[in-house]
């Protein structure tokens, strides 16, 4: 018989936590498959700031 019996509580909090934990873990990896989704799927020749060929407008040469 162990000499520190762990009450019915303590159990049940641990159970608590452990499912908190992997809730909070899912979410940071959802977070991190999307903005990786988001990053990747970026084309930067068309961007707003682009310029040449791709986004239509002619790139400025000085005289």
């Amino acid at each position: 018989m162990p000499l520190n019996v762990e009450h019915d509580l303590h159990g049940r909090r641990k159970g608590r936590n452990v499912g908190v934990g992997l809730m909070l873990g899912a979410f940071v990896v959802l977070v991190m498959v999307l903005t990786f989704v988001k990053i990747t799927q970026t084309d930067f020749a068309t961007g707003p700031g682009a310029v040449g060929p791709a986004s239509g407008t002619a790139p400025v040469e000085g005289n």
